[in-house]
């Protein structure tokens, strides 16, 4: 049987990127729950968290998620944040296969810092921001199916590492 494939992981360590790769190669969906939530909601994640707060937006990335895997088999790219909040892979789980893109706070930051798109990291320092994110919710990412390090090598390697991944355990 089929499963979603999930990927976790800090702003950055290219869930999207690499979410789309697999997708057009398993010839499968492709969601992007912020991208959902910034079409549903008409305005850039930044400004929801601002006018809405991080629990309403927590709710509402939750709600996406649960939508998307309610429906058939795809890969499936939530916000960084949204593995990290309790009970969230455990509730999931059944319905997906949960993998970690892993990279380091400095790469992922410099990698996410350019988009401007990124509410949690927002403020002075970003890299120490990110720094914080990282050993906030590493436990809750280690608690994925599988983990893919993703700074020492090109992203389309990465997306081959989900790939076969998705399809050795995934039913793909």
């Amino acid at each position: 049987m089929k499963r979603h494939i999930v990927l976790i992981g800090l702003p950055g360590s290219g869930k999207s990127t690499v979410g789309k790769m697999v997708a057009e190669r398993l010839h499968t969906g492709f969601v992007d729950i912020d991208s959902i939530l910034t079409r549903k909601e008409g305005k850039p994640i930044p400004m929801i968290f601002a006018e809405k707060g991080e629990p309403a937006f927590r709710d509402m990335e939750r709600k996406e998620v649960e939508a998307a895997l309610a429906n058939q088999p795809a890969v499936v790219v939530p916000g960084g944040g949204w593995a990290a909040q309790r009970g969230q892979l455990d509730g999931a789980r059944a319905r997906g296969y949960f993998v970690y893109l892993k990279a380091r706070a400095e790469v992922a930051a410099g990698r996410a810092e350019g988009s401007g798109t990124r509410p949690v990291l927002m403020g002075d320092d970003p890299v120490e921001r990110m720094r914080a994110l990282y050993t906030e919710r590493d436990p809750y990412y280690a608690k994925a199916d599988a983990t893919v390090l993703t700074e020492a090598k090109p992203l389309d390697k990465v997306a081959d590492e989900v790939t076969r991944l998705a399809q050795t355990n995934a039913g793909w």
